[in-house]
């Protein structure tokens, strides 16, 4: 695969390399983390959102998550700033859209009070997750530039 290069916005940024997680579906943080948050699993983060096919049962922790924006309720912002807390937050969110803000408040707050950067980076396109696969190589830099492959 030759490599394909995505601008996007970034919202807190970063360096970083590694494998892709991806998924066409919005990644539901409440539902997606809940058992991780409330179930006495602490060691890991498997994705247990079932209707999610692209992440159930894979592992978040540590995951450069690529995927069009989150979903969920009012706790989606907890739920992540909660498994960060955790150290089994993702490494990094890269959307296609824009992110939700209630998702976006628990990457900030996580950042601001914990020291503990989750690098996000929005509006990708939808070209990005046309090309992205899970296991794919990823490049992120600081100023939202994405290489893929």
């Amino acid at each position: 695969m030759a490599k394909k290069t995505f601008k996007g916005r970034p919202l807190l940024s970063g360096n970083l390399k590694g494998k892709a997680l991806a998924s066409k579906q919005p990644l539901n943080t409440t539902g997606s983390y809940l058992e991780n948050l409330f179930g006495g699993n602490s060691k890991t983060a498997p994705c247990t959102d079932p209707n999610n096919k692209g992440f159930y049962k894979k592992e978040l922790g540590g995951a450069i998550i690529c995927t069009t924006t989150t979903v969920g309720s009012s706790l989606g912002g907890a739920a992540l700033m909660g498994v960060a807390s955790l150290g089994l937050g993702p490494k990094a969110l890269l959307f296609s859209e824009h992110v939700d803000s209630v998702s976006l408040a628990g990457v900030l707050m996580d950042d601001i009070w914990n020291g503990k950067r989750i690098i996000t980076i929005d509006l990708l396109g939808d070209e990005f997750l046309d090309t992205v696969n899970t296991g794919d190589p990823i490049a992120i830099k600081e100023d939202g530039t994405v290489e893929v492959g």
